[in-house]
């Protein structure tokens, strides 16, 4: 099978990438920005075809589309507080960037496109779980420009019956996941011997699913999912941030008073939850307990200082006052 991953060279998409190139012949799509990373593809080098570039130049994706047989999108600008801070770059990537996508695959005849999205599109739910046909609902800059993005992919399904499957998922971590989000940035942090922020009471709601798994499940949704259709890829553990805290300092043997609190987010969704039966009557089933992933992520970080050690080092984020040598942010 002949693969292109666009944004190939982030968290999830060169987890994809190492996954499956090899056994694939896979063409990664990297604009690489601050998160795109070719650190990250460096266990699977020479087993791909790179190519450096951005999904909003159709030129471009005029002469790579052509010729695969999957299309895949991760590319995305995708952290909440850089878009709440300014969201041109996110609307740019995150729907015009989409459709310049989905044109080149409609020329191009691609015979199946997956776009990768996320929960935060349905905005909060206080209880329960969302499914595919719950209302988009976003309340960040982010959330918006991705359910923009969405629906401008299930457009393209409608009107012109392009081969286009959406994904939504949860909150992922692993390894090589840029260092702004929460569990890499809290990691990083405690191993400096840092503080580490929470935002307002630390009681807002994540379903955490390894990248692994969310991985795993698109390759199903490329292989067997329906033109126009949503699936959902639910995690394995709903936490609360400060469970999720108490996990992280547990796991390097820190104590609450590593701990500073920070003004909550603007517009700080308290809770994300998904069904995903839809997916599971294709035959996915999650591989990874989170207490198994959360432990060899933790290893992971701790042996690999060599590979997040320079992005913390020119991180283009600014710390929050008052926190000792820290960052900021939080899923």
């Amino acid at each position: 099978m002949r693969i292109l991953v666009t944004g190939g060279a982030g968290f999830i998409g060169s987890h994809f990438v190492r996954s499956f190139a090899g056994a694939d012949a896979v063409t990664v799509l990297d604009k690489l920005t601050y998160a795109g990373n070719p650190a990250n593809l460096e266990p699977v080098a020479g087993r791909f075809t790179f190519v450096r570039g951005d999904i909003c130049d159709a030129g471009l994706l005029r002469e790579v589309v052509p010729g695969h047989d999957v299309v895949v999108n991760f590319a995305a600008e995708s952290h909440v507080d850089r878009s709440i801070a300014g969201a041109g770059e996110f609307v740019h990537s995150n729907v015009l960037g989409v459709q310049t996508l989905m044109q080149a695959c409609l020329d191009a005849g691609a015979p199946r496109v997956v776009h990768v999205s996320t929960d935060e599109v349905y905005g909060s739910i206080e209880a329960g779980s969302w499914d595919e046909t719950a209302p988009l609902s976003p309340n960040s800059p982010y959330a918006a420009s991705k359910a923009g993005g969405d629906l401008i992919a299930l457009a393209y399904a409608r009107t012109h019956e392009l081969p286009v499957s959406i994904t939504r998922c949860g909150n992922n971590y692993g390894p090589y996941q840029y260092p702004e989000k929460v569990i890499p940035l809290f990691l990083t942090q405690l191993l400096d011997g840092l503080n580490v922020p929470l935002y307002g009471d630390g009681g807002h709601v994540r379903d955490w699913i390894h990248v692994d798994d969310h991985c795993r499940a698109v390759r199903l949704v490329a292989e067997r999912g329906e033109r126009g259709e949503v699936y959902h890829i639910a995690g394995t553990t709903e936490l609360t941030n400060r469970e999720l805290t108490v996990r992280l300092l547990h796991a390097l043997g820190a104590g609450w008073q590593r701990v500073e609190r920070a003004p909550d987010r603007k517009g700080h969704d308290r809770r994300y939850s998904l069904a995903d039966g839809k997916l599971r009557a294709l035959g996915y089933a999650p591989r990874i307990a989170f207490e198994r992933g959360l432990a060899e992520t933790v290893e992971w970080y701790a042996a690999n200082r060599r590979w997040w050690e320079p992005l913390k080092e020119r991180a283009p984020w600014a710390a929050p006052a008052g926190l000792r040598g820290g960052v900021f942010a939080t899923p």
